[in-house]
């Protein structure tokens, strides 16, 4: 018989412990969790049925599609477990396949420390992720994404955008922060953070180029009339749009089109306002996806 009896203690079972960076995070993030070691997939796979992890990072020497399939199997048993995939390698297919398992997390050695701690930090403060992120349709070139209007929807999906849009290390950087910023931005005007309310997000991945469509559920609204971003700021009040998002009880912010603009390299509103294009050019032909023939 399963455990599902409360406990005060949180729990997160590492598979492999090995001295690693995922060892480390854990130790720096989850300092007040209990630490469990699985020693593979299969002892993982046994123990998770007795008992009821709050976490489950995978960290063994295994192939992104064996961690999968374990995703799978845990969610049989534990449907609302969070696992963190860390593969050593992966294909965008394999972390589409994940999202499509609802990992809580991807992640592809080597492996990012503040990535990684950030992710941890979303694990336990995220009461409620499960079908945050839909895959609607995905190819290694081209996905669509629905997507629950919160916060730490938006944080999580930053670390997945790095893994399977295969770019360049800084151009992954770029894109994956500024597709945050500007999913914050629609999930504030066009979703009012309603965590009811879905974005849909898609991502063209081609071999010179990355387009990103953001398109939210609001009315829309007019750029150059918005007070509520830097970007509108007059040169001799650049701090207006703070003022305004204090006086109309916003959150703190306002920067995230600008970021956003000076990380792609083109940036295209549709004419309501709540569909927005983002491009950023690739010039490293070694991590490029060919377009199908």
């Amino acid at each position: 018989m399963s455990d599902d009896t409360p406990r005060l203690q949180k729990t997160v079972l590492v598979i492999a412990c090995a001295d690693s960076p995922v060892l480390n995070a854990v130790a720096e993030v989850l300092s007040t969790w209990k630490l469990e070691c699985a020693e593979d997939n299969k002892d993982a796979l046994a123990l998770i049925e007795k008992t009821a992890f709050d976490l489950v990072i995978t960290d063994q020497a295994s192939s992104a599609r064996d961690d999968v399939e374990l995703l799978r199997k845990i969610r049989r048993v534990r449907p609302h477990a969070r696992v963190i995939i860390v593969a050593e390698t992966s294909t965008p297919a394999d972390v589409i396949a994940a999202m499509r398992a609802q990992a809580f997390s991807y992640f592809t050695k080597p492996l990012s420390a503040p990535a990684m701690e950030e992710v941890l930090q979303l694990a336990m403060e995220s009461p409620a992720w499960d079908e945050a992120i839909e895959v609607l349709s995905g190819t290694d070139a081209w996905i669509r994404l629905s997507l629950r209007c919160d916060v730490s929807t938006a944080n999580r999906l930053h670390q997945f955008v790095r893994e399977f849009l295969l770019l360049p290390r800084d151009d992954e950087e770029k894109v994956a922060t500024a597709c945050r910023e500007m999913l914050l931005n629609a999930m504030e005007h066009g979703g009012k953070f309603n965590p009811e309310r879905r974005i849909e997000i898609a991502f063209l991945r081609a071999r010179h180029v990355v387009l990103i469509r953001i398109k939210d559920p609001g009315e829309g609204f007019s750029l150059k009339d918005n007070l509520d971003t830097a970007m509108n700021n007059p040169p001799d009040d650049p701090m207006r749009h703070l003022k305004h998002r204090s006086e109309e009880g916003m959150r703190p912010g306002g920067y995230g089109i600008l970021v956003a603009k000076n990380l792609v390299d083109e940036m295209f509103y549709g004419e309501k306002g709540n569909d927005v294009l983002l491009i950023k050019y690739i010039h490293d032909e070694r991590k490029a996806s060919p377009s199908p023939a």
